[in-house]
């Protein structure tokens, strides 16, 4: 497989700080446990969900296009929490928040308090769709695995939290002696 599809695919932008790094995994982690209940809430009364929002705003197949939201959320939103397809999962899950957003406007026009939480979690999936997952992510690890060159010798330590890196130049050479 080509090395370029799979680090469009799995590369992370790096900074490589544990504090950035630590930072960006709690957010993607947080982002991704607190979507998961909205695609519960759409199977939980899938009719309803497609009656009030898909049919409203003109969807076709409104049931249909339902289930492809509750799913997106049900299975991207873990996805992106733990690391794995970072990317694909954010840009269905982004999709999702855009006809949200659309919904919110039709409803009730511009109004922040409608579209408030759409628009945050939009705009966190896009974050992640093109800064991908970070360093302390499975997509870092499988892409690590599959292409050695893909990340300098300072990333691949912070992302596998070696300490080596931390020690001084002198330090090291006493250490070697």
């Amino acid at each position: 497989m080509n090395t370029s599809i799979l680090s469009l695919v799995f590369k992370p932008n790096v900074n490589p700080s544990i504090a950035s790094q630590t930072a960006w995994a709690i957010f993607r982690v947080v982002v991704g446990l607190m979507m998961i209940h909205n695609g519960l809430d759409k199977l939980g009364n899938i009719e309803s969900f497609a009656e009030a929002y898909v049919a409203y705003i003109g969807l076709p197949f409104p049931i249909f296009f339902s289930y492809v939201a509750a799913f997106t959320e049900l299975i991207g939103a873990p996805l992106v929490a733990i690391g794995l397809f970072t990317r694909p999962a954010a840009l269905g899950l982004f999709s999702t928040m855009l006809v949200a957003m659309y919904h919110h406007i039709l409803v009730a026009g511009f109004s922040i308090p409608y579209l408030e939480l759409s628009a945050v979690y939009a705009a966190c999936f896009l974050f992640f769709l093109i800064n991908g997952a970070g360093l302390f992510s499975v997509d870092a690890l499988i892409l690590n695995l599959l292409d050695s060159q893909a990340f300098n010798e300072k990333a691949k330590q912070l992302m596998l939290l070696e300490k080596s890196y931390q020690v001084s130049p002198s330090k090291k050479e006493k250490q070697m002696r």
